[in-house]
């Protein structure tokens, strides 16, 4: 597996969330987080798909994304969804993280066709390769091959049995 592509930025405070408004403009952040909120909540694809956009983050053909999915508000325009791929219910996607002393940021894709389980979390700067699946509850700190079938905290390569293959034919 190949580590997060993350660019770090030292901050003064050891507290790096302690100024997050000099990291992103306040009502960008605000604007991002009303429309993230109401989408965990709306059953419509097409809207959700429609208003995430608005973010800037790019949202690609046909996503599914479950009902209290949650994405970062400070960075949404560096998360990409592929086409046809789904996030579960109460999954998380991140492109920022605040530490002591520093934060970093960085592009977290969604590749087409992959599936990110119920309660999982991808964290920023991680790709996760076209047609993957991340089982539920599962935590997501590496990108992934195309493909593949993850599990766990941290996620690990599980076997895929016969019974789970994905059909390749749309319906």
């Amino acid at each position: 597996m190949i580590m997060r592509k993350l660019k770090s930025f030292k901050t003064k405070e050891p507290n790096s969330m302690a100024r997050w408004w000099k990291v992103k403009n306040p009502f960008i952040v605000i604007f991002n987080f009303l429309i993230i909120h109401v989408c965990r909540y709306l059953p419509s694809l097409r809207l959700k798909r429609f208003l995430y956009r608005l973010t800037g983050m790019k949202v690609g053909y046909n996503v599914g994304i479950g009902l209290e999915a949650t994405f970062d508000i400070f960075f949404p325009e560096l998360i990409e969804l592929g086409d046809d791929s789904i996030i579960g219910h109460n999954a998380t996607i991140l492109a920022h993280e605040f530490l002591i002393g520093e934060w970093r940021k960085g592009k977290t894709k969604i590749g087409k066709r992959a599936l990110i389980g119920a309660g999982s979390l991808v964290l920023a700067g991680v790709t996760v390769g076209d047609g993957s699946t991340i089982s539920a509850m599962s935590l997501v700190n590496d990108d992934l091959p195309q493909n593949s079938f993850y599990g766990g905290v941290p996620a690990k390569r599980l076997k895929r049995s016969n019974s789970n293959q994905v059909c390749d034919e749309r319906l």
